[in-house]
């Protein structure tokens, strides 16, 4: 496929989105070496392709790290003051993990993952505490190709 960056049809973003995809956005992902191994999650933002925010790597799973850069856009967004804007991911675990203001993961609690555990326990609280209009919207791989904020190690 020949990719025009930008494409003619999109005025609004230096990247090749879908029509369907709203420029105004941040896309989030994680990656893990290893499951658990070091995770590491990024956003990257759709108008400019420039990355808002990295974190990692540390020892956790890739599922935490998807939800954690969900709860990451969502606070950083309202702090901000970016309250309409869109973030897309392409976990359907994470976007789960949000809306019910929990992370169900499986990891073990160990000394080696309590730095992670405590991280994931603000993530936690931030949600029970705070509201957010900011639509979280499932990144569809299959039409789309790859998040824009996939780390490219697949």
């Amino acid at each position: 496929m020949n990719v025009q960056n930008p494409p003619t049809y999109r005025n609004d973003t230096v990247l090749p989105l879908p029509m369907e995809v709203t420029a105004d956005a941040w896309a989030v992902d994680a990656a893990c070496s290893g499951n658990p191994g070091p995770m590491e999650y990024q956003a990257i933002d759709l108008q400019t392709g420039q990355q808002v925010f990295h974190f990692g790597p540390m020892k956790g799973t890739n599922n935490i790290g998807e939800f954690l850069a969900i709860v990451h856009a969502l606070a950083l967004m309202q702090q901000q003051g970016l309250t309409h804007k869109t973030i897309y991911s392409d976990s359907y675990n994470a976007i789960l993990w949000v809306t019910k203001r929990k992370c169900k993961t499986k990891l073990e609690r160990t000394p080696e993952t309590e730095p992670l555990y405590q991280i994931i326990l603000r993530a936690e609280r931030w949600l029970q505490t705070h509201t957010w209009q900011n639509p979280i919207v499932k990144w569809e791989t299959s039409k789309w190709g790859e998040v824009p904020a996939d780390f490219g190690r697949k």
